[in-house]
């Protein structure tokens, strides 16, 4: 018998053998734990998004990899909860969006990693040690909106240049309020521009909240965002539009229902790169050692069917800086 044949039937017989090792190694199953402080249509972007991001590194949902979501649906108080249920489920990962539910989640483990799509100040609210050293169990990105309060009003100054009195609508308690106020008056000392903040903590305050400002006489509005605002974002951007009421906020989703104008970080790209971050955690890096990210990219967005439905006339040259108008 040649050697050749020798060597065929030695490969035959040894096939099934082959066949039965590989079945013994399934393809791994990674579980990821999403807590929003939102709902599934508030959400739908950043989780559009960071499921994009996971395509393109070869996670596919229901093979290779099974993601957990959870939504606080604009209560704060519901959020500790429901990162408590994610540590029971021993997910591998916990992907959260804004300071308030990285904190919820940092409360409930201090041993699965913590992936930060998009938040606030991560070092001055103490959820990690430092940029390039994190430190403990969370990385990933921060949005700096405290860092570009003062743009946002310098935006509204130069789109509306008759405002004088802004009001500044807000939830308390949000993280990075008390820093975004700061940078906003200073701004608004350098414009003299007079600021009066309105605080709201339910939805019923929300037609109280816009006939203080009325009172006041303000002629424009910033709205910062939360996890409750951006909840209850459509109902009021609807109220800003029947009061008329020239508005700057946060995010390109914001503008794109209706806010007149717009300024912040790239979140689309930011939650893509929350999925390279889980990757490589994935794969055995650990998030002490990850440095979180600070946005590269920033859009400015003006709604023109906004402006001309409240009765504003948007400069030529604020229109020419804009990176999208919406018609």
């Amino acid at each position: 018998m040649s050697k050749n044949i020798i060597g065929f039937a030695a490969c035959a017989l040894l096939f099934p053998l082959c066949l039965s090792v590989g079945a013994q190694q399934p393809t791994t199953v990674y579980r990821i734990g999403s807590l929003s402080g939102g709902s599934v249509s508030t959400s739908k972007r950043n989780n559009d998004a960071f499921r994009d991001g996971l395509r393109t590194l070869g996670y596919v949902q229901g093979k290779n990899i099974l993601i957990e979501y959870r939504y606080a649906e604009g209560k704060r108080e519901r959020s500790p909860e429901l990162a408590a249920e994610l540590v029971r489920l021993k997910v591998d990962v916990i992907l959260v969006g804004g300071t308030q539910t990285a904190t919820a989640a940092k409360q409930a483990t201090s041993t699965i990693p913590i992936v930060v799509g998009s938040a606030g100040d991560l070092v001055g609210s103490g959820l990690v040690a430092s940029l390039a050293r994190p430190g403990g169990n969370i990385t990933g990105s921060t949005d700096i909106s405290p860092d570009l309060s003062g743009k946002r009003l310098e935006l509204l100054k130069e789109a509306v240049p008759k405002a004088s009195r802004v009001a500044v609508l807000l939830s308390p308690s949000a993280g990075t309020d008390s820093d975004e106020m700061k940078q906003t008056k200073a701004a608004a000392q350098a414009l003299k521009v007079k600021i009066q903040v309105v605080e709201v903590k339910d939805p019923s305050e929300f037609q109280s909240a816009y006939a203080a400002m009325k009172k006041e006489n303000a002629n424009a509005l910033i709205l910062n965002h939360s996890s409750f605002t951006n909840f209850h974002r459509k109902q009021l951007i609807e109220l800003v539009t029947k009061n008329g009421l020239p508005t700057m906020c946060e995010e390109l989703r914001w503008t794109e229902d209706g806010c007149l104008i717009s300024y912040g970080s790239d979140q689309n790209y930011q939650w893509v790169r929350a999925a390279v971050f889980v990757d490589k955690i994935l794969k055995g890096r650990k998030p002490a050692d990850l440095p979180v990210e600070q946005p590269m990219r920033f859009e400015f967005v003006v709604n023109l069917k906004t402006a001309k439905q409240i009765g504003v006339t948007i400069p030529q040259s604020v229109l020419f800086r804009a990176d999208r108008v919406i018609k």
